[in-house]
């Protein structure tokens, strides 16, 4: 049962500033877009210390992936606590720094690196404790690990940062495995909860299990795969991985996925559901070694779970919580249609490309343009969403008219 978040004064918070999602949002998916555009279009831009695949790998998940799931953090606990956690000026100043923080990765040099790391690091350090603080004060104890994932993300940026600076590019690739996990156990977390709850309020009648004993099974599992991927016990995490994408696979059966092809909005997180679990058997099929040609390359299983995965869950994420939290009814115009469609092409190019041939070229670049495309059509859309008032919020009243006083009629006058 959610709570009723606290009233926010109008005149006191900008309404852009009033809840995580608003800016969050506007900043991951422009940054989603322009980083791709620079990674297939410009990537000698890229300075040093940072290597053109390192900074591509961490633009995508913690620039964007991590970026938005915060967001939609932010936003969520209000309404599962009753508090904002965060609003104004101190949300003002996190997504500022997550701003400088791009903009010091791409300065090149040590000192600008460095800078970069330590404002990414407060940006997810203070969004853990504020995340924290009201779930203590909402008593919210099934969200207590939120916050503790949150933080998880932060620190393995941090790894991976640090192996950056070091050059070690197998390092690199370890920690950014590390960081992906638990991007997608925080992932689990949240899609395993509004999937069915989303089904349940926008199909009638439709009546779909919260399969909350399987999610549990599934991110304690989950937990342990982050577990033995740092300790380096690759067959444990890789049987740890094919358990968490199988029940994903059960979760989406029992959630009877034929009942909402009529409702792009359920469709659309039902597929990125589904390519999260997929993902998640290809790099189980990968470290065990079970995978063949294609999956024997790291880049299959990490393009499933981060373009077939987080971003189709993403762009639908971002559509229907940004309408729901505006106030406004329910519905996709043509164009976010269309976003939907590109970016399941994007997906669809990009692993396509994977498959070496004389189109892999080719194949990346539409891949590109169908991902710049759709981020695109999602910014000229919700841009005004986001930064304007909710449609539902009653009109403020108008100040009474001042008029002058009727002057008494004369003595004797009729």
């Amino acid at each position: 049962m959610t709570k009723p978040v606290q009233a926010t004064s109008p005149a006191a918070v900008p309404v852009f500033l009033s809840l995580g999602f608003r800016p969050l949002y506007i900043c991951g998916c422009a940054w989603a877009l322009i980083s791709v555009a620079i990674w297939i279009f410009a990537p000698s831009i890229v300075p040093a210390p940072f290597f053109a695949v390192a900074w591509h790998a961490h633009e995508m998940l913690w620039g964007f992936i991590a970026t938005i799931a915060v967001g939609f953090l932010l936003t969520a606990s209000a309404t599962w606590t009753g508090f904002n956690p965060m609003k104004g000026l101190p949300l003002a100043a996190i997504s500022l720094a997550w701003l400088a923080a791009r903009v010091a990765y791409l300065a090149g040099g040590t000192g600008a690196f460095i800078t970069g790391m330590v404002l990414e690091s407060i940006f997810f350090g203070y969004s853990a404790i504020r995340l924290m603080q009201v779930m203590l004060k909402g008593k919210s104890v099934r969200n207590y690990g939120v916050p503790a994932l949150v933080l998880g993300l932060g620190a393995s940026n941090v790894l991976f940062l640090l192996a950056t600076l070091q050059g070690d590019y197998l390092l690199v690739i370890d920690r950014f495995n590390t960081g992906m996990l638990f991007m997608a156990v925080l992932t689990i977390l949240i899609a395993r909860r509004v999937i069915p709850f989303f089904a349940g309020r926008m199909v009638p009648g439709l009546d779909i299990p919260m399969l909350v004993n399987s999610g549990r099974v599934q991110l304690a599992i989950g937990s342990l795969a982050i577990v033995a991927g740092l300790l380096k016990f690759s067959l444990v995490m890789a049987a740890c991985l094919a358990v968490v994408g199988a029940i994903g696979l059960y979760q989406l059966v029992r959630w009877k996925p034929l009942n909402v092809l009529h409702k792009p909005m359920l469709w659309i997180l039902y597929l990125g559901y589904l390519g999260l679990a997929a993902g998640l058997l290809a790099a189980a099929a990968h470290l065990s070694g079970l995978g063949g040609l294609y999956l024997a390359r790291a880049a299959a299983h990490v393009h499933i779970i981060g373009m077939g995965g987080f971003a189709v869950l993403i762009i639908g994420m971002v559509t229907r919580t940004a309408l729901g939290h505006t106030g406004r009814p329910l519905a996709l115009d043509g164009s976010m249609l269309a976003s939907y469609w590109l970016m399941v092409a994007a997906v669809l190019l990009r692993l396509i490309a994977l498959w070496p041939s004389t189109f892999s070229g080719t194949l990346l670049h539409a891949a590109a343009t169908a991902w710049i495309a759709s981020l695109a059509l999602y910014l000229f859309r919700y841009i005004p969403i986001l930064t304007q008032p909710r449609a539902d919020a009653a009109p403020r009243a108008p100040a009474p008219a001042t008029q002058p006083p009727r002057p008494h009629a004369p003595a004797g006058s009729k």
